[in-house]
């Protein structure tokens, strides 16, 4: 059943709600975030366009494709199929991933924030995460986008379309940018963006095998450090022990 929920298309009914997850309106106060690119533009690392469309396309490319996009296709899954303990994994597992303790609070924020804005708008299953020490974002959007008949390939769309778009916002206040600048990123992210929900739903599917988690991880830090030390010549990165990932989180065998 949920095979072919994934790939059946979005409804006319699913699409504005859709729409409403993606919406910068949307109240939970992403636009207070930047994941880091506040701190890049205060040091000249971002301080134009294309400096601007490299930071985002490149941790699009080498953190959201490779570790976010897969595991929300795993806590949608487990949401569909109404197996909370699958979910509370994946969240763990995610939170978990985060490598400094400024981008799991923000997590921490950003997922709580949505949990108490669904739990308002009717969706009961959402209010047990309000007040969790850790929760992520994408377990609440995934919930939603379960529960409102969003299928995984457009809900992953759309997850990775407003986290480009928070930071193209950030990246327009910051460095600043124009509004046509601003325009631009977003254009050349659109193709972007379906490559990588292509190749991460492609890597959800296929490939469960507990290394596949750490793989990522790994991943994504080591891209977070070629990010950071090719725009500021230092070596010293501030990254998280793989011991923070501790053994309840570990993949099940």
């Amino acid at each position: 059943m949920a095979a072919a929920t994934m790939d059946m298309p979005i409804s006319p009914a699913a699409l504005p709600r859709l729409l409403q997850l993606c919406s910068p309106a949307l109240p939970v106060g992403a636009y207070a975030y930047s994941q880091g690119l506040e701190c890049a533009a205060d040091r000249g690392w971002v301080r134009d366009e294309a400096s601007a469309g490299a930071w985002i396309l490149g941790l699009l490319n080498h953190t959201v494709r490779r570790l976010d996009l897969p595991v929300f296709a795993r806590l949608w899954a487990a949401w569909w199929e109404s197996d909370l303990e699958a979910v509370r994994r994946w969240n763990a597992r995610l939170y978990a991933s985060r490598e400094a303790a400024e981008l799991q609070r923000e997590d921490r924020q950003l997922g709580a924030a949505l949990a108490r804005l669904l739990a308002d708008l009717g969706l009961g299953e959402a209010a047990a995460w309000r007040n969790a020490p850790r929760v992520c974002f994408a377990t609440l959007f995934s919930l939603a986008a379960t529960r409102w008949d969003i299928p995984l390939p457009e809900a992953a769309t759309g997850y990775a379309w407003a986290w480009v778009e928070n930071q193209v916002t950030a990246a327009t206040r910051l460095i600043p940018l124009g509004q046509t600048a601003s325009q631009r990123l977003l254009v050349a992210a659109g193709p972007a963006i379906a490559a990588a929900v292509a190749q991460a739903l492609t890597k959800a599917r296929f490939d469960g095998s507990p290394m596949w988690y750490y793989t990522c991880v790994k991943l994504d830090m080591e891209a977070r450090k070629e990010l950071v030390v090719s725009r500021s010549g230092e070596q010293r990165v501030r990254l998280a022990e793989m011991a923070s990932i501790k053994t309840e989180f570990a993949p099940r065998r």
